[in-house]
């Protein structure tokens, strides 16, 4: 079944945070039936009222609620009442029946700080949840074309290729199809070991793997001496496997997995084979002897004993691992080299990216209304753009597409509490600008009915950021910027607790997340904001992540959409009240990408679109199916707007869109309609006769100029007598009233302004002149043109233009970006539109092409 996509609006887009916390809670019942015995449960609800509800039908009044406490880990992980009854259990007590425990308060409490301190009471295989039709599909697709094959010539060892983003369950359903395969002997090979926790807990945890074995160097276990009757599982490094001995030997302790002729070899993290591009984009921002620890960290050791060319696997894999096996299937959430470069053709390559586990969300609700959905808790995300003002924009622009410089903007230099920023009064700027606090912007966004939505001021967000992670272009940076927000003057920041993990004295690899996790707690009462310049980027899960911000160039779509996953792991409570388990409390259902280089930011999202869609000849469709559970919004200075796929394409390819173009002529930064503007108008007839005749003028009825400059006037002489408490009841109305009605009329006549204004660019379109100003082409060159047109003749043009009633600033630049874009977008498509242009006219100004 195909669900039908309907564009969401800003609004929904924006949507509140749901506000939920769980609780853990025991009452007793005082008579002889319930003595010694008290009942634990859960909710997420005010636990009087939750605990009145399930005795009102028993009609039983003489209750006491014993307890009742946050469910939550000191990790900030959720705690059930299931595992709070299992653990009293394993500690002796019984479980007379459903959720009454024999047992004391006392008990539950101490259970309850085991718990929350991270202690586990270990039990092997308990899980036994099923496969998501996804999952199935994997391995039913995977076990039809292995036997395809093996149809043709039982000797061959066929590959198939998972291009699964992360949470698809990639572990768990690799050993389903291992079990389909009725395989005794799986060997898993990845570059990056730090994911061994998963492939362990999986095989251990799940009854149907009841019996299986789990090997690996770090396990312990001598390998020849396993039980042969048994499948087995062994976990290794391709570092490690492929590593000699000083001779050039395999190294002896590896020669067993040689002799043994595996039914299934499997390469995790298949795109890590490209280890060394990512590596040095990943951790390029920390000091040389960090990044190479945690370059060594997340990618092993013996890296350089690797052949160098090994970027995408050879058709032969005997010629790099000398093993003998039944199959190979290959893993990875971006395995964009194999998919463009062919490796792997189309019937032997699954798909489930970002896009497909949206869509299952959304149609899982249509197609089973009444189950509980297994994607509600993964969140969607949207990504916010923002372009920074020119003052701004001059500090760091350069580069290619002459683009925001994110690493100039953020340069720092020094360390700990004497690093500091080489911009550091703009950096505060931007500050105050995430937070809607610039105060040269608010004076400009006055202009504009409505106020967009910065991060960090929109009420909407704000619940989004209560915990985010602000990824920074290295570590004197993140230094910088945990001094500058703990400055005295930053009040604002000071309800957040910033955690630096960067640099040495982070840790290396995991050992910088637990001051993070100790900040976050619960998550519910504490404010974070976490920076880093590539720790905590890859395999970690913090729930409370709702949001980050890319405060840093990154040229790899895989790298820049690895970090942005970071805060779509899914944060919610499952069976929240203890009484349905099909029932889950969602508390995170959206997350947010903040980007300040909209250029570079789009440019990401449209190659990440197009590099998972290889087959897709129109790379719009191919981002266009992304961002349909993506959604974008830009803000260009002065309007937020909704993106589409050819929006963003357009700003891919040559800098901006034609929406936000369009916008740039229709915004009410472009005309000035303030009472002095007006009162130059009302002073010159010959003025009051040229508006007179813009298109709809009239309909503003007469006097209209003149009525809002008398009518604010005496607004403000109203408020100037309020302020000093003597206005009367009926002057209090006239003055909302008046107020009201002075607003109405200066907006429309400010609409009547800016539709004059939109005529510009059609008149831009049909002049051939590229290296004039526009005044110029208006007033010398093709004046009957502009008449056409607009319906003004130069010299009425001429007079509002002195009078300023058009900010000539904001019109160089909505003149400079036509021009540009369509410059740009012909050449994108091999024309160029004036051979030999060196120079671009843009209203009152001509600028130099390059």
């Amino acid at each position: 079944m195909t669900v039908k996509m309907n564009k969401p609006t800003i609004e929904e887009i924006l949507s509140p945070k749901p506000d939920a916390r769980p609780r853990i809670y025991a009452y007793s019942i005082s008579d002889a039936a319930h003595k010694g015995l008290l009942k634990v449960g859960q909710t997420t609800r005010d636990v009087k009222l939750r605990v009145a509800e399930q005795l009102k039908t028993a009609a039983i009044k003489n209750y006491t609620i014993e307890l009742n406490e946050p469910a939550t880990r000191n990790d900030g992980s959720i705690l059930t009442d299931h595992e709070v009854r299992a653990a009293l259990v394993q500690k002796g007590f019984e479980n007379t029946e459903l959720e009454w425990m024999r047992c004391t308060v006392a008990n539950v409490k101490t259970v309850l700080a085991e718990l929350r301190t991270g202690q586990r009471f270990s039990g092997t295989h308990h899980e036994s949840f099923g496969m998501r039709d996804e999952q199935a599909d994997a391995v039913n697709k995977t076990f039809a074309y292995y036997h395809s094959i093996w149809a043709e010539n039982a000797n061959e060892a066929p590959r198939f290729l998972w291009n699964a983003k992360m949470r698809f369950g990639k572990t768990f359903t690799s050993y389903q199809l291992a079990k389909k395969l009725k395989a005794k002997r799986v060997l898993v090979v990845t570059f990056k070991p730090a994911v061994e926790d998963a492939w362990k807990a999986d095989l251990e945890n799940h009854t149907d793997f009841d019996g299986w074995q789990y090997l690996s160097r770090s396990s312990g276990s001598d390998p020849t001496q396993i039980d042969r009757d048994k499948p087995v599982v062994y976990f290794g490094s391709f570092q490690d496997l492929l590593g000699r001995d000083t001779a050039g030997n395999i190294k002896a302790r590896n020669e067993w997995l040689h002799t043994v002729n595996w039914d299934l070899v499997v390469f995790d993290e298949y795109h890590f084979g490209a280890w060394r591009d990512t590596a040095k984009e990943l951790f390029e921002g920390e000091d040389d002897a960090v990044a190479k620890k945690e370059t060594k960290l997340e990618y092993a050791s013996d890296l350089d004993c690797i052949n160098e060319d090994l970027t995408v696997l050879s058709d032969n894999e005997n010629d790099f691992l000398p093993i003998t096996t039944r199959a190979y299937l290959y893993l990875s959430g971006t395995p964009f080299k194999a998919l463009s470069t062919g490796e792997f053709i189309e019937e032997q390559i699954f798909n489930w990216t970002y896009t497909d586990e949206q869509r299952a969300k959304e149609s899982f609700v249509t197609e089973h209304p009444d189950k509980r959905n297994p994607y509600a808790a993964l969140p969607q995300m949207r990504l916010l753009t923002y372009q920074m003002p020119d003052e701004l924009l001059a500090i760091a622009s350069g580069g290619e597409f002459d683009e925001f410089d994110l690493n100039a903007f953020f340069e720092a230099s020094g360390t700990g509490n004497s690093a500091q920023f080489k911009h550091k009064s703009d950096v505060q700027k931007w500050l105050d600008i995430i937070r809607g606090g610039y105060a040269t912007q608010s004076a400009e966004l006055l202009k504009v009915s409505t106020r967009p939505p910065f991060p960090y001021s929109d009420a909407r967000l704000l619940p989004y950021l209560q915990h985010s992670f602000w990824f920074l272009p290295n570590v004197a940076a993140c230094h910088a910027m945990a001094n500058l927000l703990t400055e005295r003057h930053n009040t604002f920041w000071k309800g957040y607790q910033v955690i630096v993990a960067a640099g040495a004295s982070a840790g290396i690899g995991l050992e910088a997340l637990p001051p993070v996790r100790k900040a976050i707690g619960s998550g519910f009462d504490s404010k974070t904001i976490t920076l880093s310049c590539g720790k905590l980027t890859t395999g970690v899960t913090v729930a409370q992540w709702s949001s980050i911000l890319m405060l840093r160039n990154l040229k790899s779509p895989e790298t820049y959409f690895q970090a942005a996953f970071r805060v779509q792991s899914p944060w919610s409570i499952k069976n929240p009240n203890g009484d349905n388990p099909h029932e889950e409390e969602i508390l995170k259902p959206v997350c947010f990408v903040f980007d300040f280089a909209p250029t570079r930011a789009l440019r990401q999202l449209s190659e990440y679109g197009v590099g998972l869609s290889p087959n897709e000849s129109n790379p719009e469709n191919a981002v266009r199916d992304l961002v349909a559970f993506l959604p974008v919004l830009a803000y260009d200075g002065a309007n937020m707007t909704q993106i589409d796929a050819g929006g963003i394409l357009d700003i891919a390819m040559a800098g901006t869109s034609a929406t936000l173009l369009a916008r740039k002529w229709e915004s009410a930064l472009l005309v000035n309609v303030d009472n002095g503007t007006l009162r130059r108008i009302l002073d010159n007839p010959e003025a009051m006769a040229v508006v007179a005749r813009i298109e709809g003028w009239r309909s503003l009825g007469d006097n209209v100029i003149e009525t809002i400059i008398n009518k604010s006037e005496k607004v403000k002489e109203l408020k100037k007598k309020a302020k000093d408490g003597n206005l009367s009841i009926k002057e209090k109305k006239e003055l909302s009233e008046e107020e009201r009605e002075y607003k109405s009329k200066r907006k429309m006549l400010q609409e009547k302004l800016i539709k004059f204004a939109t005529r510009i660019p059609a008149f831009m379109y049909l002049t051939d002149f590229r290296e004039n100003t526009l005044q110029d082409v208006i007033t010398k060159l093709e004046p009957d043109l502009f008449l056409t047109v607009t319906g003004l003749t130069v010299q009425d043009f001429h007079l509002l233009v002195q009078l300023k009633v058009f900010n000539t600033e904001q019109m160089n630049q909505a003149v400079f970006a036509f021009r540009r874009y369509e410059d740009a977008s012909l050449r994108y498509t091999g024309i160029e539109s004036h051979s030999g242009l060196t120079h671009y006219g843009l209203y009152d100004t001509v600028v130099a092409k390059d």
